[in-house]
């Protein structure tokens, strides 16, 4: 819990840093690319919680990654490292989105299903979303999870609608269960 509040504090500082600066797209493109390769890279994610790697060796491989990065991405890059918080970068990424958005009215949803969702299907749950938020700039994203088996499960801020195949298994499990 700690490293969310952490992370949060440093996406807003770099946030208020690149609107004061005017970079605030090219830090958001930034935090996007840093967010994905992260979430893409278990080595190098192992490799920033690791205590045994130099934080200069961390830095040099950031840098190198990330080359071509804004001013203040880089500069945070430094500061996490220098604080001994680097292992919190993906949380920052993130964190930066997630404020960005708020900032612009975008409310952001998640859809998870077993198969991509058609274009039809697709604006519904956007209609649906914009109805039950209120927001008039609603972005959709599709994750594929075939463990879910079918239905969906939909994600708008801290609300969670699951409507799953997997869950009504689950819950007709618990059911038969708590029945013998």
């Amino acid at each position: 819990m700690g490293s969310t509040r952490a992370a949060i504090r440093y996406a807003k500082a770099v946030l208020d840093l690149s609107k004061d600066s005017g970079t605030t797209d090219a830090v958001l493109q930034d935090m996007k690319d840093i967010a994905a390769t992260l979430t893409g890279s278990k080595d190098l994610r192992v490799a920033l919680q690791s205590p045994v790697i130099k934080a200069e060796d961390k830095r040099a491989v950031l840098k190198d990654v990330f080359k071509g990065s804004s001013k203040a991405t880089t500069g945070l890059i430094d500061i996490l490292i220098d604080n001994n918080r680097v292992h919190i970068l993906s949380n920052v990424a993130t964190s930066f989105v997630d404020l960005y958005n708020k900032s612009q009215g975008v409310q952001m949803a998640t859809v998870t299903t077993a198969i991509a969702i058609s274009p039809e299907i697709e604006a519904k749950v956007l209609a649906k979303v914009t109805e039950l938020t209120g927001s008039t700039d609603v972005r959709l994203d599709n994750i594929i999870d075939e463990s879910i088996i079918g239905g969906f499960i939909l994600r708008t801020g801290d609300t969670q609608y699951n409507a799953s195949i997997a869950s009504q298994l689950g819950r007709l499990k618990r059911e038969f269960s708590n029945s013998i």
